[in-house]
């Protein structure tokens, strides 16, 4: 066989060669596929698609959260405050609607609160250099502690924009979708080109690769690390608002535990937890491994509750070996 003919078989097979990147979420959307392959041949209604978009229903807060830390982690930080930001969102939307504010101004108050939270935790990491583990936890004790210094039982809202927006149904076709649905998709495709397409997404990207060569590179490191923290906090502001949508209701032990949830949800959707390497498109497909999973145990009704969480462990053990195997096999 000719130089000529070797060379162009290994060009056709370098061409069908899978990037080592994208071997985890590839990995995901077969789990997936093989999750609802298993759920509609066990039960005859899971094939229904309403049941899918119920997925995303019932999801749609933790979709939203779960795309602010794939931002976080993409860095190699963490954010373990998201799920006491979303329940102080939540409780302050509910407290300030019960005193009688227009929902208008009640929105954009609670929008502020994650955001600013996330920047001042920003700034404490890269200011002072402080693991991100440590100060999120500080951020997370502190809004968990506000939600019950507002109230310390649940609050119930009744407002008419709020319960309308809640109870609205969008119909596709012979099924129908929640407002909650249609603003997460429009956070995701907005993350998505944030990452794909400008600048701070390649920074978030050199970043998470190795902050050392973006530092030597002139890439602003400190304010990519400050951003993403912000990204993180106003999708946990939305998340809450959606949350709160969806209850009706603030309350201050609600949204114990998203934050792994969120996390778990990142990793089993393909991105590193040393940064560097993930996609948007991968946090969905997790967020929807994890309502699969939900619904297969709602569906099978003689399992508890609990083997969710034991499935989604033995995932993230699953992936995070994935990772290291892709991560050695790359060096």
């Amino acid at each position: 066989m000719t130089t000529n003919h070797l060379a162009a078989r290994a060009g056709r097979a370098r061409r069908w060669r899978v990037p080592q990147r994208q071997v985890p979420v590839l990995a995901t959307l077969a789990l997936l596929l093989v999750m609802y392959g298993v759920g509609v041949s066990q039960y005859r209604a899971f094939s229904d698609i309403q049941v899918v978009l119920n997925i995303f229903i019932d999801n749609g807060f933790l979709l939203v959260v779960a795309v602010g830390m794939t931002f976080v982690i993409l860095t190699g930080g963490i954010d373990l405050s998201v799920g006491s930001v979303v329940a102080m969102t939540a409780m302050v939307s509910a407290s300030l609607l019960r005193a009688g504010l227009p929902p208008a101004l009640v929105l954009l108050i609670a929008l502020l609160i994650g955001p600013t939270l996330g920047f001042a935790m920003g700034c404490v990491i890269h200011l002072f250099d402080i693991q991100p583990f440590i100060v999120t936890l500080a951020g997370m004790f502190f809004a968990r502690g506000m939600c019950t210094w507002i109230s310390a039982t649940s609050v119930p809202i009744t407002d008419g924009f709020w319960t309308g927006v809640a109870q609205e149904r969008i119909r596709v076709g012979g099924n129908f979708v929640t407002y909650s649905v249609l603003i997460a998709l429009a956070v995701v495709l907005v993350a998505a080109y944030t990452l794909a397409y400008t600048r701070l997404g390649r920074n978030v990207y050199a970043v998470g690769g190795n902050p050392q060569s973006a530092l030597l590179m002139g890439l602003p490191v400190g304010r990519t690390k400050i951003a993403v923290y912000t990204i993180s906090g106003l999708c946990s502001a939305i998340g809450g608002i959606l949350l709160s949508f969806y209850t009706l209701s603030g309350a201050p032990l609600i949204a114990v535990g998203m934050e792994l949830d969120v996390i778990a949800a990142v990793v089993i959707g393909g991105t590193l937890l040393t940064g560097g390497s993930g996609y948007v498109f991968g946090t969905v497909l997790g967020v929807g491994v994890l309502g699969v999973i939900q619904t297969l145990i709602t569906f099978d009704g003689s399992l508890s509750s609990w083997w969710t969480k034991i499935v989604i462990g033995g995932l993230l053990f699953a992936f995070i070996l994935l990772q290291r195997l892709v991560g050695i096999r790359k060096k």
